[in-house]
């Protein structure tokens, strides 16, 4: 059965009160099948990932890329685009002396990361999901506040509860989110980093949730259910002054 992607969004929109297009990405091992999608925009210019992201989730477009559209390895290496893992990427030499003190610490960063195995993909689509343009996209991703992320999680945890661990290796933060969801195929949590808030666009109160798509129905449905039992989003502020005890009453048996 198709994903009624427009109401499968708006649901999320409006659970989470959303300032930012959810999104897709999907990768394709001939980029012919990237560049039939219809109206697909390519770039005119040589960019970051996360701008191409943002273009996607701040103004709706629906982008086509390959690795000569994109501004170095650092970004082909997260989604495994080209030949971007060389040995000079691996030593992070690039990032020596600019984000790390040493080169072993800009190698131990290279390393941490999660990235798409080169070799295989040949492009990359990124779109809004409602305009279902990418069909069943790899991950799906949304930018939102930390109050809304919590939400978020509650939900998935609603029913068949699991855990959820994520990682942080910094600048790069990519890797966590779109590169981590791609390769362990789990939701990933991101703290998006200053190349994505510098040129992706993101906001100063946003992180970024990636997750394989068939994970956003089962929060959805939890974040009903949490609803019914008055927790919603955005979370009415109670008061650090006063009795919690009435407070508490309302949600928990005596």
């Amino acid at each position: 059965m198709s994903t009624d992607w427009p109401a499968l969004t708006a649901d999320l929109e409006q659970l989470l009160k959303l300032r930012s297009i959810p999104f897709g990405m999907k990768l394709y091992e001939d980029a012919a099948e990237m560049e039939a999608i219809p109206r697909i925009r390519r770039p005119q210019h040589v960019h970051t990932l996360d701008q191409v992201v943002g273009q996607a989730s701040r103004l709706g477009w629906t982008v086509g890329i390959t690795a000569e559209d994109l501004v170095g390895a650092q970004c082909r290496a997260v989604v495994g685009l080209g030949s971007a893992k060389t040995d000079a990427w691996k030593s992070g030499e690039h990032m020596t002396g600019v984000w790390f003190s040493t080169l072993e610490d800009a190698a131990a960063h290279q390393a941490a990361m999660n990235c798409v195995p080169d070799g295989r993909y040949q492009a990359l689509a990124v779109g809004p999901l409602a305009s279902g343009k990418l069909g069943d996209p790899d991950i799906a991703l949304f930018y939102a506040t930390p109050g809304a992320m919590i939400y978020f999680i509650n939900g998935l945890q609603w029913a068949g509860y699991k855990r959820f661990d994520f990682s942080v290796v910094g600048e790069s933060a990519c890797a966590d989110s779109w590169g981590r969801a791609l390769t362990r195929r789990e939701p990933s949590l991101s703290i998006p980093c200053f190349a994505e808030r510098r040129y992706g666009g993101v906001l100063d109160e946003e992180m970024l949730m990636a997750t394989p798509p068939e994970h956003l129905q089962k929060a959805i449905d939890g974040m009903r259910a949490l609803a019914k039992n008055g927790f919603r989003y955005p979370f009415p502020q109670y008061g650090v002054q006063q009795d919690v005890r009435a407070g508490m009453a309302v949600s928990y048996k005596s």
